[in-house]
């Protein structure tokens, strides 16, 4: 694992990300559209009927996070399971294309493998079809995916969990992994959802939005400054609960809100742009987060380079990786470090 020294510049902080190995567990799935022209309505029913001009795949879950953590130069290793069928013969497939490792990818008859499905005409997504389940892992799907896990965590300088809430992760597996982690001092990093929230004890770094944060811990609070005081009592809730060594809280249009292991808190604010879909923001904002945890740089870079990850993406359409050179050159313009 990298010293944890804090580079003279950006180039140099950049350049150290080309060293590091990221291994990334958690729901893999795959985004799939399909594009075409609505021209009349269905004689069987009162829909539209779409015909087809196009279709595509897409990596989507923590499989896109891998493709932000690659696109930073890092090296990505996917942890999950997915199911012995069509969906994972593609998603194979759209790994193989992109370059990433299955190594750790665990093939499962009993469950399918997660796939969104679009429907979009004239810009418009008409219908998705999700075909997924929710349920946890079998005791079989468990132990190879604890195997793969322990396989490949000695390659490893840091750890995500992305949890989809889709059962790849459960209270007990999380509790394993990060204790395997910390036992060989590789920090974790968490892209949290509701049902295991309360799960992730003792994590380097946990990101929620302020939505997961409300609903993780069943707290109500305003989004406007005046509400200040009681968002920072539900850090303080999640810290006393959790136990974490950072909070990084993303605040969507309002930036993020960051406090470190000695209890300094940091907002910062968004940056003004043009917002063309929020879709995969947090995927890159855990991504970077993770490459910045691994090098141990200081809670307020680490949440002032993912903020900026995170807006960039979101002038692009779609849910797209970060681009390593834009970011750095913006960086640079922000003197982010």
């Amino acid at each position: 694992m990298p010293a944890a020294v804090l580079p003279a510049s950006l180039p140099e902080l950049f350049a150290a990300f080309n060293q590091l190995t990221v291994l990334i567990v958690g729901d893999v799935m795959m985004d799939a559209y399909v594009w075409g022209k609505a021209a009349r309505l269905s004689p069987e029913a009162p829909v539209p009927v779409v015909n087809v001009s196009r279709t595509e795949q897409r990596l989507g879950g923590a499989a896109n996070v891998a493709l932000n953590v690659q696109a930073l130069g890092a090296t990505p290793l996917l942890c999950a399971v997915i199911g012995d069928d069509q969906g994972g013969d593609q998603l194979l497939g759209l790994l193989r294309t992109s370059g990433l490792s299955a190594d750790g990818i665990v093939r499962s008859s009993h469950r399918p493998t997660t796939v969104k499905q679009r429907i979009l005409a004239h810009g418009q997504q008409l219908l998705r079809i999700d075909s997924e389940v929710e349920t946890d892992l079998n005791q079989e799907e468990s132990t190879n995916l604890a195997t793969s896990f322990e396989q490949l965590l000695d390659r490893a300088d840091v750890v995500i969990f992305e949890d989809y809430d889709k059962g790849v992760l459960n209270a007990a597996s999380i509790k394993q992994f990060i204790q395997l982690a910390r036992q060989h001092g590789i920090p974790t990093v968490v892209d949290p959802k509701k049902k295991n929230f309360l799960a992730y004890e003792h994590c380097t770094l946990f990101k929620p939005n302020l939505k997961e944060l409300r609903e993780g811990l069943k707290v109500e609070f305003g989004d406007t400054e005046a509400d200040r005081p009681d968002f920072e009592a539900a850090v303080a809730q999640l810290r006393e609960v959790l136990k974490p060594e950072i909070v990084l809280v993303t605040l969507s249009e309002r930036g993020v809100f960051v406090e470190n292991g000695e209890l300094t808190r940091t907002y910062i604010p968004a940056h003004l742009r043009s917002i063309s879909d929020v879709s995969g923001a947090g995927d890159t904002v855990i991504s970077i987060a993770a490459l910045c945890v691994a090098l141990g740089l200081p809670a307020p870079v680490t949440a002032a380079l993912a903020n900026l990850g995170g807006g960039l993406v979101c002038e692009q359409v779609g849910v797209v990786p970060i681009e390593k050179q834009l970011l750095l050159e913006e960086a640079l313009e922000k003197q982010v470090l």
